[in-house]
């Protein structure tokens, strides 16, 4: 299987990584607050640490949800974090014409679920030279990946890594095939697993995403016996208060006792 090089992490090489941070960069105060406490937690129990916030969320349920301070502003709050912890940051992109801003702020550019079959994005982060991660969309099989990482390939992404986040299962409702893991890491590249996102119940709250955020340790545990590269989950110090994924973000002050039992699981499987 190819690794994934994002600065001195190393993605595929038989070590866990986890790639994590509020949904949302609502202020640099809160992401080094984050990112902090979890660089700390990943150097205790030997993971690799990657930084993540979006600088805009686009795909928000509701018209009037927050979207972020803007693609300068919050470009600027994760270069600043990135020089600040020595630590590095992805982001999401959602248009061509980001990719390249990004690519400037970030290590990792990371394509939302609902655009990983958008060619043009795909070309355009591949572009750029930094590696990219790609969310399966929630309507494809774990097969259809393939496609996702042929249009990278022909585009020479210098690494790709696939993350699985649920799969839709009628209204509002998300399930998560883990045997679709093995297949998708099939393709030659590393896999990580989307344990918060993949407990969302999109739409439920009427304008809002629900989920149900009980289950998050259950389902990054059982991806890490599945076996994956890498673990995403959205952290912040008061989920509740979140401006984005209020749902099914998970508490920072739970974080290092969730880490521990998935990283026992994780180093059980291998």
């Amino acid at each position: 299987m190819n690794i994934v090089k994002v600065r001195d992490v190393v993605i595929g090489g038989g070590h866990p990584v986890l790639i994590a941070g509020p949904c949302l960069a609502e202020s640099y105060d809160l992401c080094a607050t984050v990112a902090e406490k979890l660089q700390q937690i990943c150097s205790v129990l030997s993971v690799q640490y990657i930084f993540k916030a979006s600088f805009d969320k686009a795909n928000r349920s509701g018209a009037g949800s927050p979207r972020g301070s803007g693609m300068q502003a919050g470009l600027e709050v994760l270069s600043k974090l990135r020089e600040a912890f020595d630590v590095p940051v992805t982001t999401d992109v959602h248009l061509p014409e980001q990719c390249p801003a990004a690519a400037q702020a970030v290590d990792l550019l990371q394509v939302p679920a609902f655009l990983c079959r958008q060619t043009d994005l795909l070309e355009a982060c591949a572009q750029t030279g930094k590696p990219v991660n790609v969310k399966k969309g929630q309507f494809l099989a774990p097969w259809d990946a393939k496609n996702i990482v042929d249009k990278l390939e022909s585009s020479h992404a210098a690494g790709i890594v696939l993350t699985e986040r649920g799969s839709s299962f009628g209204y509002n409702a998300l399930v998560v095939d883990m045997a679709g893991l093995p297949i998708m890491r099939s393709f030659g590249w590393p896999v990580c697993f989307d344990a918060t996102h993949s407990a969302q119940k999109p739409g439920a709250g009427g304008n809002v995403t629900g989920g149900s955020r009980e289950s998050i340790p259950y389902l990054a545990c059982a991806a890490a016996a599945a076996g994956i590269d890498a673990l995403f989950m959205e952290i912040h110090p008061e989920p509740s208060k979140a401006l984005s994924d209020a749902a099914t973000q998970w508490p920072l002050d739970k974080a290092e006792e969730t880490l521990r039992k998935v990283m026992r699981v994780w180093r059980a499987a291998q």
